[in-house]
């Protein structure tokens, strides 16, 4: 009986093909030849009897069918990693393989803080990071792309479980030279919506900004530009406006050799929180929260 059963690896090629739209890049994100998997995707197809894909030179495009299939396929290579983990986590804790996702406006300033110390203490942890925006890394999770993800609440992320690691206060950053002798923080009332400059759609710091504001009238006014905080902060640096920092980031010195000052943002709520998040239920749970606690002893 199970000779008529798909592949998982079979399976593996159709949502990668799925994900990346292309032959070659689908059979580069599972380490093989475009020929081998686009023979293996036949297969699959030959096995079950119906087509999963329409191939055309320059459109790859899956049928009703082969969509259905795909979330089919997504769930059972989930369960199947969930074999791997429960044999992990009856092991040595953080060891072997974790994929995990970072949003961009914490990586570049909240991984150096953790990994070396990773490195030193759990050196069998295999750990490999994506950094990408909160919609894509909780989308990911639910996939099975990830095992967790690194990320900023309040966010709606699905059926996760969340380990907060800390507050990260939000700050308002301007040219020294327009504010000469700042107060101790700025209050949200004070800023100017025509001058304010936020990352674009997709980043969830934008979101958090606007809402520790409480001002309905920034969301429309604000520009909306930056594709990272250091790109915002240039704009700043060269008098284009003002902008709002997480704390971490000005700890971390991003506004060094620049000419702009940040205080704090003097708001109920002018703050996220930093968090660890998982699938519920996940048998990685312990690992997952050990994690956690490297992470805090480390901020």
């Amino acid at each position: 009986m199970s000779t008529y059963l798909p592949t998982l690896k079979q399976l593996q090629y159709l949502v990668a093909l799925k994900d990346h739209g292309h032959f070659g890049r689908a059979a580069e994100a599972c380490f093989v030849t475009q020929s081998t998997l686009s023979a293996g995707l036949r297969e699959l197809e030959t096995l079950i009897g119906v087509t999963l894909v329409e191939r055309t030179r320059r459109v790859v495009r899956f049928t009703p069918l082969g969509d259905r299939i795909v979330d089919k396929a997504r769930r059972v290579l989930r369960e199947a990693e969930e074999l791997g983990d429960m044999a992990r986590a009856a092991g040595r804790p953080l060891s072997g393989e974790m994929r995990m996702s970072v949003i961009p406006t914490i990586a570049p300033f909240m991984l150096p803080r953790f990994l070396p110390a990773l490195r030193r203490d759990y050196p069998d942890l295999k750990l490999f990071l994506r950094e990408e925006t909160t919609a894509m890394a909780c989308e990911g999770l639910h996939n099975g792309r990830t095992d967790c993800v690194l990320l900023a609440l309040p966010y709606a992320c699905g059926e996760v479980t969340a380990a907060p690691l800390f507050d990260d206060r939000l700050f308002v950053a301007f040219p020294q030279a327009e504010l000469p002798e700042p107060p101790p923080a700025i209050a949200a009332t004070d800023i100017d919506e025509t001058r304010l400059l936020l990352l674009e759609d997709g980043h969830c710091l934008k979101d958090h900004a606007l809402a520790a504001c409480n001002r309905p009238e920034l969301g429309a006014q604000a520009m909306m530009l930056g594709t990272s905080l250091h790109t915002i902060v240039q704009m700043v640096d060269n008098g284009l406006g003002v902008t709002m920092l997480p704390e971490m980031a000005v700890e971390a010195g991003i506004l060094d050799h620049t000419s702009v000052a940040a205080r704090p943002l003097a708001a109920d709520h002018a703050m996220r929180t930093i968090a660890l998040v998982w699938r519920r239920a996940s048998p990685r749970e312990r690992d997952f929260r050990l994690l956690a606690e490297v992470m805090q002893a480390a901020g």
